[in-house]
């Protein structure tokens, strides 16, 4: 079976999103599994948009946002 192949390439601004919310993870001493279930998601999802691999939802950004207490303001 063959690996999917992405169209295009993610826009630096998701990788940079990505980033700040594994920052934002590090900075709290949280573990990623944990905001994952927080925010009732999998955590490979979670995984997925911290690495940048995978774009999200305004809805998926909001419940990270929720599960790790922040601001959205918080992200950017």
């Amino acid at each position: 079976m063959e690996k999917r192949v992405r169209k295009s390439e993610m826009s630096q601004k998701i990788i940079l999103l990505g980033k700040r919310i594994e920052e934002i993870i590090k900075e709290k001493g949280l573990k990623t599994r944990e905001v994952a279930h927080d925010a009732d998601m999998d955590v490979e999802n979670l995984r997925k948009y911290i690495k940048g691999k995978q774009e999200m939802k305004v809805s998926t950004m909001l419940k990270i946002v929720e599960a790790l207490k922040i601001e959205v303001k918080d992200l950017f």
